[in-house]
């Protein structure tokens, strides 16, 4: 069986290997036989989704599983990724499991798990479920069968959680606030818990038909956001993902501002309040060197990770650190959160424009990036173009031509076929001339 486990959990199109209803169903069985070795007491897991038409197929196979190793069944029903981690550790549970191919098209799907810690499982465990999956589990016991039951106030649950981390004398009378959230699982609770706090909110992406989630709209597709931003002459916009565990944001000229430039923000502010563990900021290899700059002229190391927010995580755990993410979006702030939270750090953003009395454009504003420039090429299954001896050559050049004033990132996407090919530079010219060599070269791999 080949691998299952990507950089964030199984993921695929639906009804196609390894996302459909047989194999949800033999992952089903094979996490709750592995979470219920010890088969005294009670066990349950909580199922969030998305908001795909085939997180009811992927929820009913995965319910099934479960069940039949005696796991008891919480289905949360629409929720995002972040109250999955949130509920699986205050429900007490063995296991919390999210249906969500996040930013990824309506016809791919994933399933991602978290631990009793609310946090996601480590490549250790997932390679000893994977195992699992492969050798079959024996169901339990007719008498021991779980029981599978609906959780109605989920959404109310996580919005009091999000609100909490908002200072408690602090509201957001007389902002307007675009909320765009991507057709995905924060359609209800993102709105919801703006309104509470006071904001006069525009609301985009909120009538998921089960196809339109990340369509045209949300943090990959910002668009659609600025334009209700000037149209309404709001403050700022907060666009989320399907699943709205990443944010990307948009200032009152319609600018868009990405993870980095948040980061910059918090790690500055945090430090000078000497709230920042270990004077450190964890981000990906992705973040751009111009942040990097910016950190060490305020004191602030920048400790960089593979892609993929649970190795971002990872690395806030093993060092103690409190703050970290993507530049895509993925915000972790543990004293908050177990994993990337976009409705969380949108807060964060707003309470900072309240507190400083300052616009959303010169927040968004923390350093002037390093020219950057990312393309990506899609490759057919079993293809390994980054073995290819010319692929070898042209990396190997566009690496010394790129050498002293920038750098360049070749990887294979966890989550996608794709070879992600990044460069960085201070002149740009140079720059594009080695993304589109090692890019050509790459299609010329695929193609034979």
């Amino acid at each position: 069986m080949t691998k299952l486990f990507g950089t964030d959990g199984v993921r695929g199109t639906a009804n196609t290997h390894p996302m459909t209803a047989e194999m949800a169903l033999r992952i089903g069985a094979a996490v709750g036989r592995y979470f219920r070795r010890d088969a005294a007491g009670v066990h349950r897991v909580v199922i969030g989704k998305d908001t795909r038409l085939s997180g009811y197929m992927f929820e009913n196979a995965l319910t099934a599983g479960l069940t039949s190793t005696g796991m008891n069944v919480l289905l949360l029903g629409p929720v995002p990724t972040p109250a999955v981690g949130l509920l699986t550790r205050s429900m007490r549970a063995d296991l919390g499991v999210m249906i969500s191919a996040s930013h990824n098209p309506a016809h791919d799907n994933g399933i991602k798990f978290f631990g009793p810690d609310g946090f996601k499982l480590s490549d250790k465990v997932e390679a000893e479920i994977e195992a699992l999956i492969a050798n079959g589990v024996e169901p339990t016991d007719a008498t021991e069968i779980g029981r599978a039951k609906r959780i109605d106030d989920s959404r109310f649950r996580y919005i009091e959680r999000v609100k909490s981390s908002f200072p408690r004398q602090m509201r957001l009378d007389g902002l307007k606030v675009v909320i765009d959230c991507a057709n995905g699982a924060a359609y209800h609770v993102a709105p919801m818990a703006l309104w509470e706090l006071g904001a006069t909110v525009i609301p985009v992406g909120v009538e998921p038909n089960g196809h339109n989630i990340n369509e045209g709209c949300g943090s990959t597709h910002p668009a659609r956001a600025a334009e209700a931003v000037l149209e309404h002459k709001a403050d700022v916009g907060i666009c989320l993902d399907g699943d709205a565990d990443r944010v990307i944001l948009i200032d009152e000229q319609g600018n868009v501002g990405d993870g980095d430039q948040f980061m910059a923000l918090m790690a500055a502010r945090w430090a000078a309040e000497q709230r920042l563990r270990g004077d450190a900021l964890v981000a990906t290899v992705m973040s751009n060197l111009g942040l990097e700059h910016f950190l060490a002229d305020h004191g602030v190391r920048l400790e960089r990770t593979g892609v993929g927010d649970r190795y971002v995580v990872e690395r806030m755990r093993a060092g103690g650190f409190n703050l970290g993410g993507e530049q895509s979006g993925h915000i972790v702030m543990t004293d908050h959160a177990t994993t990337g939270d976009g409705l969380m750090a949108g807060l964060q953003f707003l309470a900072e424009m309240v507190r400083a009395g300052k616009p959303s454009s010169e927040l968004l504003h923390q350093f002037d990036p390093v020219p950057q420039l990312l393309k990506n090429v899609r490759f057919a299954t079993g293809q390994t173009p980054l073995d290819d001896a010319h692929v070898k050559a042209a990396i190997a050049q566009a690496e010394a031509d790129l050498a002293g004033g920038g750098r360049l990132l070749i990887r294979k996407s966890g989550t996608e076929p794709l070879v992600r090919v990044m460069a960085e530079h201070a002149d740009a010219g140079r720059m594009t001339q080695s993304v589109d060599m090692v890019v050509a070269a790459v299609e010329a791999a695929v193609q034979t």
